[in-house]
């Protein structure tokens, strides 16, 4: 068992992973390994999907990577999916939900349209990344959060951050208050 857990958190982008896990790294001292900063500052891109606007994550060098800083534990990784991971990286695995109305609201803002913004809503109406967790992953691990407002995301902290206490009381470390 590591010393610091590895937590994972998914959802469907606009569900406010990146929010989050900031919240979380601030709170518990946990490292944030944003997905999409180390794919973009290395370089570990496939190709360009010109119909989604983004970059294809190559996901086995992405893998290879991160490899060696997740098996020291004590990160946060946050992505909008989760079956490439290996199972024995995370300790526990966190989906953010987020109402369709509000999920569609933020993916505007956001400046998405078209066939990116109804995928990704129909994403969410669909559970698939919930569904593509509860596959992956021991469902005894992985836990559904909503995030529609600020107190659902204060709550989430909240349930986190006891967790990752939790986990260092049963293994003898210091706790974050």
């Amino acid at each position: 068992m590591r010393a610091f857990p590895n937590i994972l958190i998914v959802g469907t982008p606009g569900t406010g992973k990146s929010t989050l896990c900031e919240q979380i790294s601030e709170t518990t001292g946990l490292e944030w390994v944003e997905i999409g900063k180390i794919a973009t500052a290395e370089k570990l891109f496939q190709e360009y999907d010109p119909t989604y606007g983004c970059h294809v994550l190559n996901e086995e060098k992405l893998l290879d990577e991160i490899e060696d800083q997740m098996e020291d534990g004590g990160k946060i990784v946050d992505y909008h999916g989760c079956d490439f991971f290996p199972k024995r990286w995370f300790d526990i695995v966190f989906v953010l939900r987020t109402n369709n109305t509000i999920l569609y609201d933020r993916l505007v803002h956001r400046g998405y349209t078209g066939k990116k913004l109804q995928d990704n809503v129909q994403c969410e109406i669909f559970q698939t990344i919930l569904d593509e967790a509860r596959e992956s992953y021991s469902p005894s691990i992985v836990f559904e959060l909503q995030s529609n407002t600020p107190d659902d995301m204060e709550d989430n902290l909240e349930r986190i951050t006891e967790w990752v206490n939790q986990y260092k009381q049963n293994n003898n470390l210091p706790m974050q208050t």
